[in-house]
């Protein structure tokens, strides 16, 4: 359900890439653990421990969002994107700004997208959604990679 506030202010940031598919929303994995959290089944410890990479990831590409944390409450929550894709070489596994995923989307062979939401005061940090982005690849072409074989040994 989409009727809790932090919710809403993640939900409008979706549309902002347009050439999205093979969407996975993470949603439902998000309210299980803020339960866990509330009931005290999770630790805050296990659930709010970004990593200094994330961290600082957030604080220079992420985006800002009107969404407060869903632990804390002090803080707004930032989206980090990150790609990963055969194609990408040393951007794979980069942080990326809405505007870089554009960019990419059109000049990139097909790639993938994990968007985290990160809170830079208590460290919470979630998985938000992931996506694919770039030109997808032409019928056939996947098949003849997988079917790719080894050189004989000589």
């Amino acid at each position: 359900m989409l009727g809790h506030p932090t919710d809403q202010g993640l939900v409008r940031t979706l549309a902002a890439v347009p050439g999205r598919r093979s969407v996975v929303d993470y949603s439902l994995q998000r309210r299980a653990v803020l339960a866990g959290v509330r009931t005290g089944r999770t630790g805050l410890s296990e659930v709010c421990d970004a990593s200094p990479y994330l961290s600082r990831a957030a604080k220079y590409h992420g985006e800002p969002t009107d969404a407060a944390c869903p632990v804390c409450r002090r803080e707004r929550l930032t989206l980090v994107n990150y790609v990963y894709g055969e194609n990408l070489g040393p951007v794979a596994g980069q942080a990326k700004t809405e505007a870089e995923l554009a960019r990419m989307d059109a000049a990139q062979d097909e790639f993938s997208v994990y968007r985290v939401e990160v809170c830079r005061g208590c460290g919470w940090n979630h998985l938000d959604c992931s996506y694919v982005l770039g030109a997808e690849p032409e019928p056939g072409r996947r098949a003849r990679r997988s079917r790719r074989r080894a050189a004989p040994e000589r």
